[in-house]
């Protein structure tokens, strides 16, 4: 910091010898002494033009002195400068004086506003290494991180930030080791579990056997909706060969996420492969006919369906991480609180363009062409369900009809 000030200094100075040393130097007086020079050098010419027009003969005496009486008239009245130089004034002094005040104090305030005395220092480099998403990817960041942890262990927001860098950046050994803290401090968080049981998994072989299963299950008892949990679940399950219950979680699965899921067709061809695992196994085909088979898609009134924008108010970036849960839901104006259309993201989607239409319906009996006013909530759930838990962030529509295009809501209140 002491450096830059020196530069600053040094640059202030060089400033002040272009603007004001030049003013300094500068005499005001010059032009009116050149001009008085030169209206002398006119009439000491003029008057020695009539003394040789006297001596040729072409002045008389009488018109040669009344010449002269007109040249001493003109002098007095022409040459103006009279006073001594140190005598003036001189105006351009003032100015050169004023801006050696005025510069380093303007450019001084102007930085103080402006600037920031703190973006050299050290520490706010550091800062600067976590990405958008909280994710850390200096290796001194991440150091600085764990021995922060060390004196104060019981801060979840700062484990969740380590297990998430370290996971991002694969060292998978050292986020499990971060989840094992966080899940100490928040054990009825199911995204945590989910994570912690990814996280071991890639650190054991990339099995989801054993510990990894306890830990998902854990997670769907807090939340039988987590949809990443459902998925690894549903992959333990394949890996241990219990198909049927791969075909269950992975149904569920299907069914909470909307129909433009870029990956929904990949679980819909691994649901058919357990079916046909089961199918191939003695007493599968008995097994595959009591299980509920994967429900045909809705058909959807495109002129029913409801489109707009969700964003997130940057009042608010700082309350929310990446990875929570992004619910954007219609709801009955006056009716039931179940939600008639659910479509489910993520913070790190937003800004995201949504429709809300039947096929996202949580119960057939509850669709959203089946009501005349709705309410459209965009809400990041911190419990990843739902329902409106204190601590949500969520935005909302006013009160609109089924069908209703291009609405905008920005997501920027705190549910109480």
């Amino acid at each position: 910091m002491t450096l830059f000030w020196m530069i600053s200094a040094a640059m202030l100075l060089l400033a002040l010898l272009f603007a004001a040393l030049p003013l300094w130097r500068k005499n005001t007086r010059t032009n009116d002494v050149l001009r008085d020079t030169a209206n002398l050098e006119i009439l000491r010419d003029q008057s020695n033009e009539m003394s040789a027009d006297l001596a040729h003969g072409l002045l008389s005496q009488e018109s040669f002195e009344q010449g002269q009486r007109e040249l001493q008239t003109r002098l007095l009245e022409e040459v103006k400068t009279t006073q001594p130089v140190s005598a003036q004034r001189n105006p351009t002094r003032i100015l050169a004086l004023v801006l050696v005040v005025l510069i380093p104090l303007s450019s001084v305030l102007l930085y103080l506003k402006l600037g920031s005395t703190k973006a050299l220092q050290p520490q706010q480099v550091e800062l600067g290494v976590a990405d958008g998403f909280g994710i850390i990817h200096s290796e001194t960041a991440l150091q600085d991180l764990e021995k922060k942890l060390e004196k104060s262990p019981n801060n979840p927001e700062a484990w969740l930030q380590l297990g998430r860098s370290y996971s991002e950046l694969k060292r998978f050994g050292d986020a499990s080791r971060a989840y094992a803290q966080l899940v100490k401090l928040v054990p009825n968080e199911a995204q945590v579990w989910t994570d912690y049981a990814d996280a071991y998994a890639m650190d054991h072989g990339q099995t989801l056997l054993g510990e990894p299963t306890k830990f998902l299950e854990k997670a769907l008892q807090l939340d039988a909706n987590n949809t990443t949990a459902l998925a690894l679940s549903g992959s333990a399950d394949m890996e241990r060969g219990d198909y049927a219950a791969a075909i269950i979680h992975w149904q569920k699965l299907v069914a909470l996420l909307p129909p433009e899921y870029p990956d929904i067709q990949m679980i819909r061809d691994g649901i058919k492969q357990a079916r046909g695992f089961l199918a191939a196994q003695k007493g599968g085909k008995e097994k595959l006919a009591q299980l509920p088979r994967e429900p045909e898609p809705v058909k959807v009134n495109a002129a029913q369906a409801i489109t707009g924008k969700v964003s997130l108010s940057p009042g608010m970036s700082g309350k929310v991480s990446p990875t929570d849960t992004v619910f954007i839901l219609a709801r009955a104006a006056e009716g039931p609180k179940m939600p008639l259309a659910v479509l489910r993201k993520q913070v790190k989607d937003l800004p995201l363009e949504f429709s809300l239409d039947d096929s996202m319906a949580m119960q057939p009996q509850l669709k959203l062409s089946g009501f005349d006013r709705v309410v459209v909530v965009a809400r990041i759930s911190k419990s990843g369900t739902p329902m409106a838990q204190p601590g949500d962030v969520q935005g909302l529509s006013a009160t609109i009809k089924p069908g209703t295009k291009g609405l905008n809501i920005v997501i920027d209140s705190v549910v109480k």
